[in-house]
């Protein structure tokens, strides 16, 4: 239910005279995000009782603890964003409702430019109940453009931890720097989430999620992570399970706190290499399948800050949309999975008739990118996009869950690329760094290059990192378009201008024990108007 903002007349939601400039409070943020996990009711006591509070508590049967799986907020737009939590008293419930009561419940919710919440910039209430597990969603709107803000919701006595969130600046104006980070691939059991702590120090306007945000086997791991329950989920309640574990650990719930996400799902969140309504590991009918890929987008839905806009059909997710910031960025989020013909052998990948987009959406991005007006145009997306072969000499050998399995397609698709402003596409998926210089002839070393693929590693799928795996110099000798890999855990954080896009590879040396410490990897520079990147030192 969209968010309601109170009047800037009422008195108990008095609008300061101006909102804090985006990017100023990184001390601020830092010292919120130390607090995100820990704030609850009593750590806000002393401001229950100010005009700001929340109104009296409603009567009817307690509800204690039921924030356990934290806040988040995603998709900034330049008036507002959605805000998130679910109840949850009991996560890891075996009927997978996180031990609420079978009934509806108000959230309260507010949203202040300041950390006390002494003044409030908006505020209402939303009703949840079983059939959505007790999630809310909460689409803001009439906010300030370019504007931090923080947040929090309340049931009965009880208060959540407190966000903070930052809407985008108006389409088309103009804007100097935008900062934000893209990583995927968190497996719960393969290890620690020590990179999405220190995710949550970086100051940053995004973070951008590319698939693989659960897994959906039963694998207990080897460090006392194992997944619950303890074996491949299938059922709404199993995937709702299997949500909550992973929203139960603090690192995440920290990250979430201090920006907004914009989240899309790729393989694991339902079935490893899925197509359409078609299994790839199971021989099961498609009406089977598509039950059980409606289980697993409800669930996906249910614990995600993704707009009304996103809520499930049935097995149908509208996934694929585009966020705007200023005149510098337009960011893609495509869709790979629910479209897709089903993998095919490489003799077979030359078909022109296959699609990893499928028609609606391909037709959605050829006019999103000749529309754009951005400096800068981003993919936000799952799989592999330029062509990688895994053979040494005249053989080949390519993934047939990347777009290479789907050549016609990606090859359409880089030539429009080739057409607008400063293209670069971002990936996750394969649990390792790459840099790639897409380019105008994957065959031939000599062509133009006509966009950068910034390819990110795993937060911990794989376990603990190497530098690089012994086939990695095939990869590099077969492939010299690929100019860079590297296989330790992390994230990259992106400062992009008008005239330059900064990449960092941040990286920990390991993630089978908690505690390690970040380190910048590489950098690389894509300047305006130049695709291709230069390394810096």
């Amino acid at each position: 239910m969209p968010g309601t903002p109170v009047s800037p007349a009422s008195p108990a939601a008095s609008v300061p005279s101006g909102p804090p400039v985006a990017g100023s409070a990184t001390t601020r943020r830092q010292a919120l995000v130390g607090g995100a996990v820990t704030l609850g009711a009593a750590a806000l006591g002393g401001a229950l009782g100010a005009p700001s509070a929340f109104a009296a508590a409603p009567r009817g049967p307690v509800i204690t603890e039921p924030f356990s799986l934290g806040v988040a907020s995603g998709d900034p737009r330049h008036d507002g964003v959605v805000l998130w939590t679910r109840l949850a008293p009991d996560p890891l419930a075996e009927d997978g409702l996180g031990g609420m009561p079978a009934r509806t419940v108000e959230v309260e919710w507010q949203v202040s430019h300041r950390e006390d919440f002494s003044t409030l910039a908006a505020s209402g209430t939303v009703e949840t109940g079983p059939e959505q597990a007790h999630s809310v969603h909460v689409e803001l709107e009439h906010l300030r453009p370019r504007a931090d803000y923080f947040y929090r919701f309340r049931v009965g006595n009880e208060i959540s931890p407190v966000g903070r969130t930052r809407t985008a600046p108006v389409p088309g104006t103009r804007l100097d720097r935008f900062a934000f980070a893209f990583a995927s691939c968190q497996s719960y059991t393969h290890g620690h989430y020590t990179a999405q702590a220190h995710l949550a120090d970086e100051d940053l306007d995004l973070v951008a999620f590319l698939g693989d945000y659960i897994y959906e086997t039963g694998d207990q791991g080897e460090i006392g992570r194992g997944h619950f329950p303890g074996r491949e989920v299938r059922s709404l309640a199993e995937y709702r399970l299997r949500h909550a574990q992973y929203k139960t650990d603090h690192n995440l719930q920290a990250a979430h706190a201090a920006f907004p996400w914009a989240v899309v799902f790729d393989d694991h969140e339902l079935e490893n290499n899925w197509a359409d309504d078609t299994s790839y590991g199971e021989d099961v009918p498609p009406e089977e399948f598509l039950l059980r890929r409606e289980h697993a987008l409800k669930s996906y839905y249910e614990h995600m800050p993704l707009r009304a806009a996103q809520r499930p059909a049935g097995p149908d997710l509208h996934l694929y949309r585009r966020l705007t910031f200023g005149n510098l960025v337009d960011m893609h989020l495509l869709d790979t999975r629910q479209y897709r013909d089903a993998q095919v052998e490489d003799s077979e990948r030359d078909d022109p008739e296959r699609t990893l987009l499928g028609a609606d959406q391909r037709r959605w991005l050829s006019r999103g990118l000749a529309d754009s007006t951005a400096t800068w145009n981003v993919l936000a997306q799952q799989v592999f996009f330029s062509q990688r072969d895994f053979a040494e000499g005249g053989a080949t050998n390519f993934s047939n869950d990347a777009w290479d399995n789907y050549r016609v397609e990606r090859d359409g698709v880089r030539d429009e690329l080739a057409g607008v402003s400063n293209p670069v596409v971002l990936t996750g998926d394969v649990h390792a760094n790459y840099v790639v210089d897409v380019k105008a002839d994957f065959d031939d070393e000599s062509s133009a290059t006509v966009a950068t693929e910034l390819v990110g590693t795993s937060f911990t799928s794989g376990r603990d990192g190497v530098e690089q795996n012994p086939g990695d110099a095939v990869q590099l000798t077969e492939n010299p378009h690929i100019r860079f890999i590297n296989r330790n855990r992390g994230y990259v954080r992106n400062t992009v201008t008008p005239t330059e896009w900064t990449a960092d590879y941040r990286v920990v040396d390991y993630v089978s024990e908690p505690g390690a410490p970040i380190r910048d990897r590489a950098r690389f520079v894509i300047d305006s108007g130049n695709p291709g990147v230069r390394p810096q030192k």
